[in-house]
């Protein structure tokens, strides 16, 4: 629905209080078989930085404390806060207090699985 929503193929009609749609349009779309593809497909558009951010979360599990983010920042001299924070706004992670969550396990699962083998050992601590 969000995708839909961003290529302009449902919207709001507040003047007909309803939504509105082009169904043609949107069964011509090529539409990804799995749920993981769509997540690979949409973490792939966001910019390097906040993938590298997901990414690096994705290796500590489900959720991540920013106490434990600024030390990662710290040691690999890289910042992730700035591109979890756009995550956030892209609905892919929740921040809960000190801590960033995945929104969905899938998400999780798909960015950790974007990575290649050599790029995740190096993540692992």
């Amino acid at each position: 629905m969000i995708s839909l929503g961003k290529e302009g193929l449902l919207r709001p009609s507040l003047s007909r209080r309803r939504w509105e749609w082009d169904k043609d349009k949107i069964e011509c779309r090529e539409m990804p078989d799995d749920v993981a593809m769509f997540l690979k497909k949409s973490i792939r558009e966001l910019p390097e930085a906040v993938q590298l951010s997901l990414c690096t979360m994705s290796c500590f599990g489900a959720s991540v404390d920013v106490t434990l983010i600024h030390t990662l920042e710290r040691a690999m001299r890289k910042t992730f806060i700035g591109g979890l924070d756009i995550a956030v706004a892209k609905g892919l992670l929740d921040k809960i207090g000190a801590q960033y969550r995945f929104s969905h396990d899938r998400i999780q699962e798909a960015t950790y699985n974007m990575m290649r083998d050599q790029h995740r050992r190096l993540l692992h601590f």
